[in-house]
């Protein structure tokens, strides 16, 4: 049995405190992680500020871990006491509907999450199954790695599921914790990455993190200079967007794909009809898509930018997040 030193809020919004919980005895097809570090997600302060009506108190959030394996249940497979691994969304899944068996772990209508089912990692110790215990490979910079199992694999998935064209031109809406990733993995792709961001405050990092163009919506709403330009454009806000705009921004057969949760989508059918357009969306990301992401994190040498705290410090990186603009993804140190 474990006892597992955490931080918990114990209601809707309140600050994290220490908590302290018996996690029991390691399952059979259990892994238990020492956390080094964890990311700090938006949706783990939606499940804080309890948006969703699921989040249990006490909460304890965090589903961006990098820690090492410190405890392996007797079932377990590929892994050994030591390895540096990465936690995201999900903990595990049934391992054996269709869409586990085909590869599609995160659409399993069984699957759990590492913050929505258990505890999470704002803590010392987390635990998995060891199938959604991915290794960290060389070349990934363990430091800032947590948002790439969450916010990574979420923005990277999109470019597998659609089979994208190193020679497509992609526009990408947001940037912001997901966008700056986004640039990064296009541009890296081989794509004519387009940045679309409401000013110009950002233009100089995004060409940085790899857009080739940038445009700002204030200067050009309904995207008239870009009609029929883009092969996919991956919208990562939960804005209310123009969606005709965006629409006709697409070429013949082009995507329209989010991974930001916007509340409503109101679209004309006809031009996605005329040219054969299609609107698309998609959670998080398999088993091997993570592994396949990673690996091409580290190939690349892509990687998130982040504002570090200690764990200690958990409140203050809350309010950051809540009430400032973190640059861009916020990281918690054991």
């Amino acid at each position: 049995m474990t006892t597992i030193h955490a931080y918990a809020a114990t209601k809707p919004g309140g600050p994290f405190e220490l908590f302290d919980y018996d996690a029991g005895d390691v399952g059979p097809d259990d892994v238990e992680i020492q956390v080094e570090s964890c990311g700090i997600c938006h949706s783990d302060l939606s499940m804080l500020d309890n948006d969703w009506q699921i989040t249990q108190f006490p909460f304890v959030g965090g589903h961006e871990v990098i820690g090492r394996v410190v405890a392996l249940g007797s079932h377990t497979l590929g892994l050994a006491e030591g390895d540096l691994v990465g936690l995201g969304w999900t903990s595990r899944s049934c391992m054996h509907c269709d869409e586990c068996l085909s590869g599609a772990q995160n659409l399993c209508r069984d699957a759990r999450g590492t913050i929505t089912h258990q505890h999470g990692g704002f803590a010392d110790r987390v635990r998995c199954h060891w199938g959604w215990a991915n290794k960290i490979p060389e070349g990934v910079d363990a430091a800032s790695a947590g948002p790439l199992l969450c916010g990574g694999v979420t923005v990277f998935s999109p470019l597998l599921q659609h089979n994208l064209s190193p020679t497509a031109r992609v526009g990408v809406v947001g940037i912001g914790g997901l966008g700056h990733m986004a640039l990064q993995f296009c541009d890296a792709w081989g794509c004519d990455v387009t940045a679309i961001s409401r000013g110009r405050s950002k233009e100089e990092e995004a060409r940085k993190l790899g857009a080739d163009h940038f445009v700002a919506t204030e200067e050009d709403p309904k995207l008239q200079s870009q009609a029929g330009k883009f092969d996919l454009i991956l919208n990562t806000t939960n804005a209310a967007l123009p969606w005709d705009a965006y629409i006709a921004a697409l070429a013949p057969g082009g995507v329209l794909h989010t991974v930001g949760a916007a509340a409503k989508v109101e679209a004309s059918v006809s031009p996605m009809i005329m040219g054969q357009k299609s609107f698309s969306a998609s959670p998080t990301g398999s088993i091997v898509t993570t592994r396949s992401m990673l690996d091409f994190a580290a190939r690349h040498k892509i990687a998130p930018m982040t504002e570090v705290y200690s764990m200690s410090d958990i409140n203050e990186a809350f309010e950051k997040l809540r009430n400032g603009s973190p640059r861009y993804r916020l990281v918690l140190t054991a």
